[in-house]
């Protein structure tokens, strides 16, 4: 593997109403040792800017243009935080917004291919947020899980990595069922799957389970794997990302 997209969803950047920068610091190093241990080009798409901004300013988050004044609030204070952990190893970021017009269009595609590829040739960290501000539809229905598969498609990676608050996909929801077992591999989504009721955990979250394996199913049709696993305790993530061991967390990917 040379390059891959690690995204982190807003559950885990954020807790009680505030920046959760405990486990910011734990997804720096992580990245810091994929980068100047692994040798790894990495690219992280990253949620919680209106929980960021929510911390400097108190609006209804019911309300969509609410929403989006907080990520335009929250997104330099992310990235504030995120250069500032980052410098101390000596990792430089970027950052890059987009839409999904941008995916759909050929020449602003290409545009940012072409900056892609000077960022990454020059070890520097690409960090990739949706665009909230002018992405209505993003903030009511959409989430950054099926952004980051675009990125991991369109940006040539050979993985993406999903790090949310939950630690993998189970055979049933295991916040309802005792006996739910967790699938380290899944080879096929079904349409029954991908139809499930959109839910999300975090009051500032618009993912859930089902945008995970939209993603997935995205990426599978292209030939290009998924893992998902917790963003709250790295240990499975390292197992994987660092030493190539899968001890939990569900891949998905094509069976060869």
């Amino acid at each position: 593997m040379k390059r891959l997209v690690i995204k982190v969803g807003t559950a885990v950047l954020t807790q009680d109403g505030q920046l959760a920068l405990e486990r910011m610091e734990n997804l720096v190093k992580l990245i810091a040792k994929l980068k100047n241990e692994k040798n790894l080009e990495v690219i992280l798409v990253s949620s919680g800017a209106v929980g960021a901004g929510y911390t400097s300013l108190k609006l209804d988050k019911k309300i969509v243009a609410n929403k989006q004044a907080l990520a335009a609030i929250g997104q330099p204070l992310l990235l504030k935080h995120y250069k500032k952990r980052f410098k101390e190893h000596n990792i430089i970021c970027a950052q890059m917004l987009f839409i999904a017009d941008d995916f759909d269009s050929r020449k602003r595609t290409k545009n940012a291919q072409n900056v892609m590829e000077i960022l990454l040739e020059n070890k520097i960290l690409p960090i990739i947020n949706e665009n909230d501000v002018i992405a209505t539809d993003e903030l009511v229905f959409g989430d950054n899980d099926q952004l980051a598969a675009h990125v991991a498609y369109y940006f040539n990676a050979d993985m993406l990595a999903i790090l949310s608050d939950i630690d993998g996909y189970y055979n049933k929801n295991p916040r309802e069922f005792d006996d739910a077992v967790l699938q380290k591999n899944v080879f096929e989504i079904s349409s029954d799957e991908l139809e499930m009721k959109h839910s999300a955990n975090s009051e500032f979250a618009t993912g859930g389970i089902v945008t995970k394996l939209k993603a997935a199913d995205f990426l599978m049709k292209r030939d290009i794997p998924m893992y998902l696993s917790s963003g709250f305790d790295l240990t499975n993530a390292y197992d994987f990302l660092v030493d190539g061991n899968h001890k939990s967390g569900t891949i998905f990917q094509v069976k060869k």
